[in-house]
């Protein structure tokens, strides 16, 4: 794990997902949530609602990164496995949490039933995490976060999420624009300077399609020292233009 910058990964959950039913948009939120932390996320995974599959996966990211982000499985449906999957990995018990209880028979009253109450269900020394929008309550164990899988309530949830975790420096990221050309023509120029400057990260990303007019390719330049990402850029556009390439920053 870093020292310096925080690692993250995510595992959604959920045959959903799986299936193509439901388009997942939380990982691109997770992204966003994090990258603003300065937390890099290095990994995202998407598993099934099968016990095993879930717990071999959290064990290998919780393994590896500094925090491991689930969501999806913790509603009051028979193929709600999260919570259970999260206690066998982690070798714990889970049982009832009063907390988590309290907070649900206030917000069913008499329509608390069997099946919402499986929601109460939280592992041997899980913490809630709060739920602003239907307040059945996500949980964190050691340094995994279990929320839930509607995107509107994991958002919500982000906000109980963020003060607990170690933030590092955020990324800055510039765009330079090219058109006319596809990223075959500006690689070697991209590569020169990637090679040449190692703490600057360097993606290019096409776009477009058909006739010259139309194409063209993003190279987006990335790193922690905004005055060292300014500087690639300048240099990129030097070099691109020297080039004869047509360039400029959006």
């Amino acid at each position: 794990m870093s020292d310096a910058s925080p690692t993250a990964a995510v595992l959604i959950i959920g045959d959903e997902i799986l299936s193509g039913r439901t388009q997942d948009t939380n990982l691109n939120t997770l992204a966003r949530f994090l990258g603003a932390l300065g937390i890099d996320l290095l990994e995202a995974r998407t598993v099934g609602d099968r016990q095993e599959q879930i717990v071999g996966a959290l064990n290998a990211l919780r393994a590896r990164h500094d925090y491991v982000f689930t969501t999806g499985g913790i509603g009051p449906t028979h193929d709600d496995i999260t919570a259970d999957a999260v206690a066998a990995a982690f070798g714990v018990g889970i049982g009832e949490h009063p907390e988590a209880l309290a907070i649900l028979e206030r917000r069913y009253g008499a329509e608390f039933n069997a099946p919402r109450r499986r929601m109460a269900r939280i592992p041997e020394g899980g913490s809630l995490i709060a739920n602003p929008v239907t307040d059945a309550p996500g949980f964190q164990l050691g340094n995994v976060f279990v929320m839930a899988g509607v995107p509107k309530i994991m958002t919500a949830m982000l906000e109980d999420v963020a003060p607990r975790l170690r933030t590092g420096a955020a990324v800055h990221a510039r765009t330079v624009r090219v058109a006319g050309v596809g990223e075959g023509s500006v690689a070697e120029i991209l590569g020169s300077a990637a090679r040449a400057n190692r703490a600057i990260s360097y993606g290019s990303y096409p776009f477009g399609h058909g006739s010259v007019d139309e194409i063209g390719t993003n190279l987006v330049v990335r790193g922690r020292d905004e005055l060292a990402v300014e500087t690639a850029v300048e240099g990129l556009l030097r070099e691109l233009r020297e080039a004869g390439i047509a360039a400029e920053r959006v």
